[in-house]
């Protein structure tokens, strides 16, 4: 039976040609009227109709928010730190006047500063890292806006069968190369498929506010890639052991104000039964 497209909604993801964007596009766009931008077009995005090219650096978002009219917009956008900060600003104008809404992925490191504990969604935000600084510049932006048109997504590493991080670790197998592991990290984990069904909750939902979309449970760095290793791959290992610490450090984002439903959590085991598929 054909699923019935909810009209309510016109979806814009931003960055829908990346890997978290495109996992995005594709959960939503058989419930929704779903839009999404490509900055550049290797994989044919351009015979998609429902995609836009938009190259943050360059273009103009308000084009393409002019077209669209999205009342749900998703930011998966990467590239140049100040663009995006632009790109940001003129979103959030947009939110305001049309009373839209702004769905925005974070990451786990606007809390990289804090490695003595797990972060929760309230914690005070802080970084040591360009990367984790610019994500809190953003997340400082919206946190100004009307709270109900505002989503913050927190992500911690997010994994699955397509995910850059795999094609890498399975590229470094085959030529032989030393994969990097960080012993003393202490971090959670998530992936692609999990990530979308609990924005597609957000969505229907209505939700708003911060959320840790992460696993319960916390996984060491270096047994989980080795893990994952074993799981997709016979080749023997190299291993190199990065310490950027003597003691143990956390990177890691547990719900705690803003938990979703049992059956939309995971453990990080749930990513070995993914890939072994």
């Amino acid at each position: 039976m054909k699923q019935e497209i909810d009209r309510k909604h016109r979806i814009l993801i931003l960055g829908a040609s990346g890997f978290i964007g495109e996992a995005i596009y594709k959960e939503l766009c058989s419930y929704f009227r779903t839009y999404g931008t490509y900055r550049t077009d290797n994989y044919g995005f351009d015979k998609n109709q429902h995609y836009f090219q938009y190259n943050v650096e360059e273009d103009d978002i308000f084009e393409i928010l002019d077209i669209v009219k999205p009342t749900i917009i998703v930011s998966a956008l990467r590239g140049n730190f100040s663009a995006q900060v632009i790109a940001h600003a003129h979103i959030s104008e947009y939110i305001i006047a049309y009373n839209a809404k702004l769905i925005y992925l974070s990451s786990a490191n606007v809390f990289d500063a804090y490695s003595k504990f797990p972060s929760y969604e309230l914690d005070k935000t802080l970084s040591h890292s360009m990367y984790g600084h610019f994500k809190i510049k953003i997340e400082n932006l919206l946190l100004r806006m009307p709270k109900k048109q505002i989503v913050i997504i927190r992500l911690p590493m997010v994994f699955g069968a397509q995910s850059p991080r795999i094609k890498e670790i399975k590229a470094f197998l085959k030529e032989g190369l030393p994969i990097e592991v960080f012993p003393n990290l202490v971090m959670n984990v998530t992936t692609d498929t999990k990530v979308t069904q609990q924005i597609h909750y957000i969505i229907n939902r209505n939700k708003y506010g911060v959320f840790h979309l992460g696993s319960n449970d916390l996984v060491h760095h270096d047994d989980f890639i080795k893990e994952i290793i074993e799981t997709i791959s016979t080749i023997k290992p190299l291993f190199k052991n990065v310490y950027t610490t003597n003691e143990e450090r956390y990177l890691a984002v547990l719900p705690k104000n803003n938990k979703l439903p049992k059956h939309l959590q995971l453990d990080s085991s749930e990513i070995f039964k993914e890939l072994a598929v």
